[in-house]
């Protein structure tokens, strides 16, 4: 187990590195300004689970694959945004009908479970959050205590709670500015693809990373 000191510095240090807007951040807002507030944190929350193979991947070693192969890390790039393009479209030419429905304005409604698993293949198809734990973690390993494995498996825990909590900060502040503009369909509309606009953009910046 990591040392209350070295916990301690690494939540400082994930809590800076979460607070500046990140994809994760884009991905959220952009759900929940197309979707409404429940969308948004399930999303957030699948995104979180998403996190977690990635981060026992990364304890295990084999996120090292990601970061050296230049095959697997494109492979799980482009996977990863093609998919948050798909989520983009399908948000921008959801209908008008849709874009009408309130949460008091929450629609178009998808079902708890899709919404997790959505946010979960985002998660853990992203191959910048694989190579982000594998060079992050590891410096805040005390390799002379030993159990390797498992002290980079409570960081990584730790830094996918704070990131839940913040992230659900940005879900619920899109969420409500969406639910403003829900008098108006036609603002809605505006709203709504607007999300979906973000989603698209963030697969194309995905689609053009490389490692680092």
């Amino acid at each position: 187990m990591p040392t209350l000191e070295t916990l301690a510095t690494f939540c400082l240090a994930a809590l800076a590195l979460i607070l500046l807007p990140g994809p994760s951040v884009l991905f959220v807002i952009g759900r929940s300004l197309a979707h409404g507030r429940r969308t948004g944190i399930l999303s957030v929350l699948g995104n979180g689970l998403g996190g977690l193979p990635v981060v026992v991947a990364v304890a295990l070693g084999l996120g090292v694959i990601v970061a050296e192969s230049a095959v697997v890390f494109n492979v799980v790039k482009v996977v990863g945004a093609v998919y948050l393009i798909h989520l983009g479209i399908r948000a921008w030419r959801s209908g008008p009908a849709e874009s009408a429905l309130t949460e008091g304005a929450q629609g178009p409604v998808a079902s708890p479970g899709r919404a997790l698993l959505e946010g979960f293949w985002v998660g853990v198809s992203n191959p910048k959050t694989i190579v982000f734990f594998a060079a992050v973690l590891p410096q805040f390993v005390d390799r002379d205590s030993g159990a390797v494995s498992t002290q980079m498996l409570v960081l990584g825990v730790v830094f996918l709670l704070i990131a839940l909590v913040c992230d659900s900060g940005w879900a619920l502040l899109a969420g409500t500015a969406r639910a403003w503009f829900a008098g108006s369909p036609s603002r809605l509309a505006t709203v709504r693809r607007a999300g979906g606009a973000m989603m698209i953009g963030l697969g194309g910046l995905l689609l053009t990373s490389q490692r680092h």
